[in-house]
């Protein structure tokens, strides 16, 4: 009995109304995760930053399913989304192409030679950096058979593991597309050699029995969508590959037991609307009274750090957004201020060449405050003494004496962050250098230890990316 693998692709659908966030778009793919599909299909890069993100941060809740990632026919494309899906447990590229002529020159723009040569080389380029590669031939049942054998073969001979047919046009009868299926093996029996995948839109209510019918055939990978708009549907084929698994000689690893609960879930979280709240604020001339919510996505979250003045990675804007959910589901508002402190805490979090050994601070009404400070610089002991204005800005200065660099102060926030005598006290500092702004942010009873543990924090922060550089 063969197991038919399932690809969902609820992500990639398009539809008026149906939009995802961020965070639900995680969400879906920890159900779809737990429902035990095969791939999770979602869409490849058109914004650099923030689809990078979300395939980085879909890839990293997912344990069982693999992740499936579209690239364009460039080599440029597929090293870009490479970058952000080698993190995946199970990750798959896939190369999708026009088979139809309609299609590969009104759409596309290219001449069929043009078109089946820029498959080969990008499949190739897949193939060296995944060993999983999925060729997905868009409008196959449309195409001149000649033109989709050619193409088929050039993708199986390039390295392709997988190869999709597509009924992207939605006409064809169950019996119909069964008997296309058969001819395919015909005609390239190297098809036998490689996972054969169906998909087939729903546009006359037959999906989900010709891609049944076709299974019979020899098709042993199906795409569907959990929340089903143009698609057929992952829970009816998989009621169906339980129920008629000994006539079929066809299974599927689709969690049963769970499967009304799980969709009825998604579902919900596909009708629901959410996640389309942006950044709100009362006055748009103070951060402090600009706030961002638990509905907020990451390109709002990513704006917001922006206009804090950060620059930074896609690993740390990740781990930034993610400590923002952690937060926001615990109260209402999260302010500007303490996004900072997020960001101070989770992003660029580097090996320290400056720890603070020990500190001495002596001020008073009569007397101007003196700091004595010690620190070890890669274990070896180096200190410093300062008189300066307060007890904060001296010991700022016998840091800046200490380590020999100067960098502009860009602010400088203390806040409790519990009450009473013992009350913690948390600072953030941010030193601005080279037109960028680095934070670090330090928690201490000790208002000046605090301090000085944000600003060592920001200054290994820059000496660390100096160094790199």
């Amino acid at each position: 009995m063969k197991q038919i693998k399932i690809s969902d692709a609820t992500m990639r659908q398009t539809s008026e109304g149906f939009r995802l966030s961020f965070k639900e778009k995680i969400e879906l793919s920890k159900l779809l995760d737990k429902l035990g599909v095969n791939f999770i299909e979602i869409d490849g890069i058109k914004d650099s930053r923030i689809d990078s993100l979300q395939i980085k941060s879909i890839a990293s809740v997912v344990n069982g399913s693999g992740i499936s990632v579209p690239v364009e026919l460039n080599k440029e494309s597929v090293e870009k989304t490479w970058c952000a899906l080698r993190e995946a447990k199970h990750p798959r590229l896939m190369v999708e192409a026009p088979a139809s002529s309609v299609q590969i020159e009104y759409l596309f723009h290219k001449k069929p030679d043009a078109l089946v040569k820029a498959v080969c080389e990008t499949i190739i380029k897949c193939k060296e950096l995944c060993a999983d590669v999925e060729f997905v031939a868009l409008d196959a049942t449309r195409s001149e058979q000649e033109l989709l054998t050619e193409m088929l073969a050039t993708a199986i001979d390039a390295g392709a593991t997988t190869i999709t047919l597509c009924d992207t046009a939605g006409t064809m009868l169950p019996e119909e597309f069964a008997a296309f299926i058969s001819r395919q093996y015909e005609l390239l029996p190297k098809l036998s050699t490689v996972t054969l995948g169906i998909a087939s839109s729903n546009e006359i209510y037959m999906a989900d029995a010709s891609l049944i019918a076709a299974i019979s055939k020899g098709a042993e990978q199906i795409c569907a969508a959990a929340y089903p708009i143009n698609n057929a549907s992952l829970a009816n084929i998989a009621r169906v590959l339980s129920a008629k698994s000994d006539s079929l000689a066809a299974t599927s690893g689709v969690n049963i037991t769970q499967l009304s609960r799980i969709i009825e879930q998604i579902a919900w979280m596909c009708q629901s609307g959410k996640g389309k709240a942006k950044i709100t604020s009362a006055d748009d001339g103070e951060s402090a009274s600009i706030f961002l919510t638990s509905h907020d996505e990451l390109s709002a979250v990513s704006l917001a750090v922006q206009k804090l003045g950060y620059d930074l990675s896609d690993d740390d804007m990740l781990k930034v957004y993610n400590a923002f959910r952690q937060i926001s589901g615990k109260k209402e508002r999260v302010s500007f201020k303490e996004l900072d402190a997020i960001v101070a805490s989770s992003a660029m979090q580097v090996p320290s060449t400056y720890k603070l050994d020990t500190y001495v601070i002596t001020s008073g009404n009569t007397i101007s405050a003196t700091a004595h400070i010690k620190l070890t610089k890669n274990g070896q002991p180096v200190e410093g003494v300062y008189i300066g204005d307060g007890s904060i800005d001296a010991a700022f200065q016998a840091i800046e004496k200490i380590t020999g660099c100067h960098y502009e102060l860009d602010d400088f926030q203390l806040q409790a962050v519990t009450e009473g005598r013992e009350a913690m006290g948390e600072t953030v500092v941010k030193l601005r250098s080279g037109g960028k702004v680095y934070s670090g942010r330090g928690i201490s009873t000790d208002i000046v230890g605090a301090g000085i543990q944000a600003y060592l924090s920001a200054l290994n922060k820059i000496i660390y990316e100096e160094e790199v550089e």
